[in-house]
Protein backbone atom coordinates (compact mmCIF):
# COMPACT_ATOMS: atom_id res chain seq x y z
CA UNK A 1 0.00 0.00 0.00
CA UNK A 2 1.28 3.78 -1.05
CA UNK A 3 -0.05 6.09 1.19
CA UNK A 4 0.62 10.30 0.74
CA UNK A 5 0.85 12.44 4.14
CA UNK A 6 0.04 15.91 3.33
CA UNK A 7 0.91 18.67 5.84
CA UNK A 8 2.48 21.69 3.93
CA UNK A 9 3.65 23.92 7.30
CA UNK A 10 4.90 24.72 9.46
CA UNK A 11 7.47 24.22 11.61
CA UNK A 12 5.48 22.62 15.10
CA UNK A 13 2.77 21.29 13.01
CA UNK A 14 4.86 19.08 11.19
CA UNK A 15 6.58 18.00 13.80
CA UNK A 16 3.42 16.85 15.60
CA UNK A 17 2.15 15.08 12.76
CA UNK A 18 5.46 12.18 13.03
CA UNK A 19 3.59 10.27 15.21
CA UNK A 20 1.59 9.25 12.60
CA UNK A 21 3.60 8.48 10.20
CA UNK A 22 6.04 6.27 12.61
CA UNK A 23 3.08 4.57 13.52
CA UNK A 24 1.80 4.25 10.00
CA UNK A 25 5.08 2.89 9.20
CA UNK A 26 6.25 0.55 12.11
CA UNK A 27 1.95 -1.26 12.05
CA UNK A 28 0.78 -1.54 8.55
CA UNK A 29 2.45 -4.27 6.65
CA UNK A 30 3.89 -3.63 3.19
CA UNK A 31 3.05 -0.06 3.69
CA UNK A 32 5.32 2.84 1.39
CA UNK A 33 5.00 6.41 3.04
CA UNK A 34 5.35 9.58 1.03
CA UNK A 35 5.05 13.23 2.29
CA UNK A 36 4.18 16.50 0.84
CA UNK A 37 5.30 19.34 2.43
CA UNK A 38 6.46 22.93 1.80
CA UNK A 39 9.86 22.97 0.16
CA UNK A 40 11.56 25.16 3.06
CA UNK A 41 10.20 23.02 5.39
CA UNK A 42 12.05 19.84 4.16
CA UNK A 43 14.75 19.76 6.63
CA UNK A 44 12.27 18.57 9.24
CA UNK A 45 11.43 15.57 8.07
CA UNK A 46 14.83 14.79 5.37
CA UNK A 47 16.47 12.50 7.74
CA UNK A 48 12.88 10.11 9.02
CA UNK A 49 13.29 7.06 8.61
CA UNK A 50 9.67 6.38 8.49
CA UNK A 51 9.65 8.48 4.80
CA UNK A 52 10.17 6.44 1.92
CA UNK A 53 9.77 9.61 0.04
CA UNK A 54 9.44 13.50 0.16
CA UNK A 55 7.56 15.84 -2.08
CA UNK A 56 7.78 19.55 -2.06
CA UNK A 57 5.65 22.34 -3.25
CA UNK A 58 7.14 24.96 -4.59
CA UNK A 59 5.23 28.13 -5.53
CA UNK A 60 2.67 26.31 -7.89
CA UNK A 61 0.62 23.09 -7.29
CA UNK A 62 0.55 21.89 -10.54
CA UNK A 63 3.97 20.72 -11.00
CA UNK A 64 4.03 18.48 -7.79
CA UNK A 65 0.39 16.93 -8.75
CA UNK A 66 1.81 15.90 -11.97
CA UNK A 67 4.67 14.71 -10.01
CA UNK A 68 1.97 12.65 -6.93
CA UNK A 69 0.02 11.10 -10.33
CA UNK A 70 2.65 9.26 -11.37
CA UNK A 71 3.49 7.48 -8.13
CA UNK A 72 -0.51 5.89 -8.02
CA UNK A 73 -1.01 6.66 -4.69
CA UNK A 74 -3.78 3.80 -2.82
CA UNK A 75 -4.66 6.44 -0.06
CA UNK A 76 -3.82 9.88 1.03
CA UNK A 77 -3.77 11.09 4.58
CA UNK A 78 -4.66 15.23 4.96
CA UNK A 79 -3.32 16.30 8.15
CA UNK A 80 -3.68 20.01 6.67
CA UNK A 81 -7.17 19.95 4.85
CA UNK A 82 -7.74 23.24 2.98
CA UNK A 83 -8.34 24.48 -0.53
CA UNK A 84 -5.10 22.88 -1.71
CA UNK A 85 -5.00 20.22 -0.23
CA UNK A 86 -8.37 19.33 -1.53
CA UNK A 87 -7.25 20.73 -5.09
CA UNK A 88 -4.35 17.57 -4.57
CA UNK A 89 -7.17 14.85 -3.17
CA UNK A 90 -9.41 15.88 -6.15
CA UNK A 91 -6.53 15.39 -8.90
CA UNK A 92 -4.87 11.95 -7.65
CA UNK A 93 -8.90 11.02 -7.29
CA UNK A 94 -7.99 8.16 -4.40
CA UNK A 95 -9.28 7.16 -0.74
CA UNK A 96 -8.35 9.86 1.70
CA UNK A 97 -8.71 10.44 5.03
CA UNK A 98 -8.83 14.23 6.59
CA UNK A 99 -8.31 15.13 10.23
CA UNK A 100 -11.07 17.15 12.65
CA UNK A 101 -9.80 21.20 12.63
CA UNK A 102 -12.71 21.94 14.79
CA UNK A 103 -12.95 25.10 13.76
CA UNK A 104 -16.18 25.80 14.81
CA UNK A 105 -14.91 25.29 18.28
CA UNK A 106 -12.06 27.42 17.71
CA UNK A 107 -14.19 30.62 16.84
CA UNK A 108 -16.32 29.54 19.90
CA UNK A 109 -13.52 29.75 22.30
CA UNK A 110 -11.90 32.46 21.23
CA UNK A 111 -14.96 34.82 20.15
CA UNK A 112 -17.54 33.72 22.99
CA UNK A 113 -15.07 32.13 25.10
CA UNK A 114 -17.23 29.17 25.13
CA UNK A 115 -15.17 26.42 25.77
CA UNK A 116 -15.99 22.89 23.60
CA UNK A 117 -12.20 21.88 22.59
CA UNK A 118 -11.49 18.65 23.80
CA UNK A 119 -9.39 18.01 26.22
CA UNK A 120 -6.16 15.80 24.14
CA UNK A 121 -3.50 17.43 21.86
CA UNK A 122 -4.36 17.64 18.29
CA UNK A 123 -1.60 14.53 17.73
CA UNK A 124 -4.63 12.76 18.53
CA UNK A 125 -6.68 14.22 16.21
CA UNK A 126 -4.21 13.55 13.64
CA UNK A 127 -4.26 10.15 14.75
CA UNK A 128 -8.03 9.43 14.06
CA UNK A 129 -6.90 9.87 10.23
CA UNK A 130 -5.40 6.30 10.16
CA UNK A 131 -7.53 4.43 12.79
CA UNK A 132 -9.34 2.83 9.93
CA UNK A 133 -5.54 1.23 9.28
CA UNK A 134 -5.81 -0.38 12.49
CA UNK A 135 -3.09 2.16 13.75
CA UNK A 136 -2.98 3.18 17.37
CA UNK A 137 -1.04 5.54 19.21
CA UNK A 138 2.00 3.79 20.15
CA UNK A 139 2.68 6.46 23.35
CA UNK A 140 6.31 7.42 21.91
CA UNK A 141 5.62 10.90 21.36
CA UNK A 142 7.23 13.38 18.41
CA UNK A 143 10.11 12.67 16.58
CA UNK A 144 13.21 14.53 15.40
CA UNK A 145 15.97 13.21 13.44
CA UNK A 146 19.09 14.95 12.87
CA UNK A 147 22.11 14.16 10.97
CA UNK A 148 25.03 12.56 12.45
CA UNK A 149 27.63 13.80 10.50
CA UNK A 150 26.75 17.55 11.03
CA UNK A 151 26.61 18.67 14.28
CA UNK A 152 27.41 21.58 16.42
CA UNK A 153 30.26 21.36 18.62
CA UNK A 154 31.82 23.08 21.60
CA UNK A 155 33.10 26.20 19.36
CA UNK A 156 30.06 26.62 18.08
CA UNK A 157 28.89 28.31 21.54
CA UNK A 158 31.15 30.21 24.45
CA UNK A 159 33.11 28.22 26.79
CA UNK A 160 31.12 29.65 29.38
CA UNK A 161 27.59 27.15 27.93
CA UNK A 162 29.59 23.87 27.81
CA UNK A 163 28.45 22.58 30.97
CA UNK A 164 24.93 23.00 30.53
CA UNK A 165 22.44 25.96 29.14
CA UNK A 166 18.43 26.98 29.47
CA UNK A 167 17.38 27.22 26.14
CA UNK A 168 14.82 30.81 25.30
CA UNK A 169 13.01 30.11 22.26
CA UNK A 170 12.01 34.16 21.74
CA UNK A 171 10.59 34.09 18.35
CA UNK A 172 6.97 33.29 17.05
CA UNK A 173 4.62 33.84 13.69
CA UNK A 174 3.10 36.58 15.39
CA UNK A 175 3.86 39.74 17.70
CA UNK A 176 1.00 38.14 20.25
CA UNK A 177 2.62 35.40 20.75
CA UNK A 178 6.07 36.68 21.52
CA UNK A 179 6.51 37.37 25.27
CA UNK A 180 8.08 41.33 25.28
CA UNK A 181 11.67 42.07 25.27
CA UNK A 182 11.51 43.40 28.91
CA UNK A 183 10.47 40.28 30.05
CA UNK A 184 12.56 37.98 28.37
CA UNK A 185 15.18 40.36 29.97
CA UNK A 186 13.64 40.22 33.59
CA UNK A 187 13.76 36.30 33.42
CA UNK A 188 17.28 36.18 32.51
CA UNK A 189 18.55 38.80 35.19
CA UNK A 190 17.12 36.32 37.63
CA UNK A 191 17.66 32.97 36.14
CA UNK A 192 21.16 32.02 37.45
CA UNK A 193 22.30 29.90 34.44
CA UNK A 194 23.81 30.33 31.31
CA UNK A 195 21.59 31.04 28.47
CA UNK A 196 20.75 30.30 24.60
CA UNK A 197 18.09 32.45 23.14
CA UNK A 198 16.66 30.81 20.28
CA UNK A 199 15.26 32.15 17.03
CA UNK A 200 15.55 33.16 13.46
CA UNK A 201 17.18 36.29 11.91
CA UNK A 202 14.27 38.44 12.40
CA UNK A 203 14.70 37.96 16.20
CA UNK A 204 17.95 39.16 16.30
CA UNK A 205 17.50 42.46 17.06
CA UNK A 206 14.98 41.55 20.32
CA UNK A 207 18.02 39.18 21.26
CA UNK A 208 21.00 41.90 20.90
CA UNK A 209 18.24 44.16 23.09
CA UNK A 210 18.09 40.97 25.80
CA UNK A 211 21.54 40.02 25.41
CA UNK A 212 22.87 43.46 26.42
CA UNK A 213 22.63 43.19 29.80
CA UNK A 214 24.92 40.37 30.36
CA UNK A 215 26.97 38.96 27.09
CA UNK A 216 28.89 36.61 28.86
CA UNK A 217 25.74 34.65 30.72
CA UNK A 218 23.30 35.38 27.51
CA UNK A 219 24.23 34.03 23.85
CA UNK A 220 22.22 35.15 20.93
CA UNK A 221 21.70 32.66 18.58
CA UNK A 222 19.28 34.03 16.61
CA UNK A 223 19.89 34.23 13.21
CA UNK A 224 23.46 32.50 13.58
CA UNK A 225 22.28 29.07 12.97
CA UNK A 226 19.79 27.27 10.57
CA UNK A 227 16.48 25.30 11.55
CA UNK A 228 18.25 21.84 11.93
CA UNK A 229 21.52 23.70 13.96
CA UNK A 230 18.76 25.49 16.13
CA UNK A 231 17.25 21.68 16.51
CA UNK A 232 20.65 20.50 18.22
CA UNK A 233 20.93 23.17 20.86
CA UNK A 234 17.35 22.49 21.64
CA UNK A 235 18.16 18.78 21.88
CA UNK A 236 21.52 19.78 24.04
CA UNK A 237 19.45 22.31 26.45
CA UNK A 238 19.10 21.51 30.15
CA UNK A 239 15.65 23.71 29.91
CA UNK A 240 13.93 25.03 27.15
CA UNK A 241 11.59 28.15 27.82
CA UNK A 242 9.25 28.85 24.65
CA UNK A 243 6.75 30.89 23.31
CA UNK A 244 3.96 28.78 21.25
CA UNK A 245 6.35 27.98 18.20
CA UNK A 246 7.76 25.64 15.97
CA UNK A 247 11.40 25.07 18.60
CA UNK A 248 8.50 24.29 21.46
CA UNK A 249 7.36 21.33 19.47
CA UNK A 250 11.42 19.92 18.88
CA UNK A 251 11.86 20.56 22.68
CA UNK A 252 9.22 18.16 23.44
CA UNK A 253 10.35 15.46 20.54
CA UNK A 254 13.95 15.52 21.89
CA UNK A 255 12.13 14.50 25.62
CA UNK A 256 13.13 18.18 26.86
CA UNK A 257 11.47 20.12 30.01
CA UNK A 258 9.51 22.72 28.23
CA UNK A 259 8.24 25.75 30.18
CA UNK A 260 5.84 26.70 27.29
CA UNK A 261 4.57 30.76 27.20
CA UNK A 262 0.79 31.48 25.80
CA UNK A 263 -0.19 34.84 25.04
CA UNK A 264 -3.13 35.39 22.61
CA UNK A 265 -3.44 31.44 21.77
CA UNK A 266 -3.89 28.73 24.30
CA UNK A 267 -3.18 25.55 24.82
CA UNK A 268 -6.28 24.50 24.87
CA UNK A 269 -6.28 24.80 21.32
CA UNK A 270 -4.68 20.92 21.11
CA UNK A 271 -0.93 22.58 20.51
CA UNK A 272 0.62 22.01 23.85
CA UNK A 273 4.02 20.20 24.10
CA UNK A 274 3.33 16.86 23.71
CA UNK A 275 5.41 13.70 24.86
CA UNK A 276 3.22 10.85 23.72
CA UNK A 277 0.81 10.35 26.57
CA UNK A 278 -0.02 13.35 27.62
CA UNK A 279 -3.80 15.24 27.12
CA UNK A 280 -3.89 19.09 28.83
CA UNK A 281 -5.86 18.67 31.96
CA UNK A 282 -5.89 15.46 33.57
CA UNK A 283 -2.81 13.56 32.55
CA UNK A 284 0.13 16.16 32.40
CA UNK A 285 3.61 15.46 31.28
CA UNK A 286 5.57 15.88 34.52
CA UNK A 287 8.55 17.48 31.63
CA UNK A 288 5.47 20.00 30.62
CA UNK A 289 4.98 23.52 32.81
CA UNK A 290 2.15 25.83 30.88
CA UNK A 291 2.25 29.24 31.68
CA UNK A 292 -0.58 30.81 30.42
CA UNK A 293 -3.11 33.82 31.84
CA UNK A 294 -6.47 32.13 32.27
CA UNK A 295 -7.72 35.29 34.74
CA UNK A 296 -8.54 37.36 31.48
CA UNK A 297 -11.55 37.52 29.94
CA UNK A 298 -9.89 39.00 26.73
CA UNK A 299 -7.54 35.36 26.62
CA UNK A 300 -7.43 33.57 23.96
CA UNK A 301 -8.39 36.41 21.27
CA UNK A 302 -7.05 34.13 18.21
CA UNK A 303 -6.10 30.91 17.10
CA UNK A 304 -3.35 32.43 15.02
CA UNK A 305 -2.42 35.49 16.44
CA UNK A 306 -1.81 39.41 15.92
CA UNK A 307 0.58 42.24 14.87
CA UNK A 308 -0.25 43.71 18.40
CA UNK A 309 -2.54 43.23 21.12
CA UNK A 310 -6.24 44.38 20.62
CA UNK A 311 -7.02 45.31 23.85
CA UNK A 312 -3.42 47.20 23.92
CA UNK A 313 -2.72 45.91 27.46
CA UNK A 314 -1.22 42.65 26.61
CA UNK A 315 -1.77 41.35 29.53
CA UNK A 316 -1.62 37.75 28.61
CA UNK A 317 2.13 37.78 28.28
CA UNK A 318 2.45 40.64 30.27
CA UNK A 319 1.76 39.51 33.41
CA UNK A 320 3.49 36.40 33.35
CA UNK A 321 5.29 35.89 36.32
CA UNK A 322 9.05 35.43 35.77
CA UNK A 323 10.26 34.35 39.05
CA UNK A 324 7.74 31.24 38.92
CA UNK A 325 8.98 30.95 35.51
CA UNK A 326 13.05 30.65 37.14
CA UNK A 327 12.05 28.71 39.92
CA UNK A 328 10.23 26.19 37.24
CA UNK A 329 13.66 26.39 35.57
CA UNK A 330 15.59 25.82 38.61
CA UNK A 331 13.20 22.33 39.60
CA UNK A 332 13.83 20.99 35.90
CA UNK A 333 17.81 21.78 36.29
CA UNK A 334 18.42 20.01 39.69
CA UNK A 335 16.65 16.87 38.63
CA UNK A 336 18.95 16.34 35.90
Amino acid sequence: MKVLVIRFSSIGDIVLTTPIVRCMKQQCKDVEVHYLTKSVYGAILINNPYIDKLHYLQDDLVPVIEELKKEKFDLVIDLHHNLRTMRVKKALNVKSHSFPKLNVQKWLLTNMKVHMMPDKSIVERYLETVKPLGVRNDGKGLDYFLREDKKIGNSDIPVSHWAGYVGCVIGGSYNTKKLPVAKWQEFCKLIPYPVILLGGPEDRGDGLEIAEQDTIKIYNSCGKFNLTESAELVKHARVIVSNDTGLMHVAAAFQKPVISLWGNTSPEMGMFPYYGFNNLKERVAPQSVIMENTKLGCHPCSKLGYNKCPKKHFKCMNDLDMTFAVEQVKQFWNTK
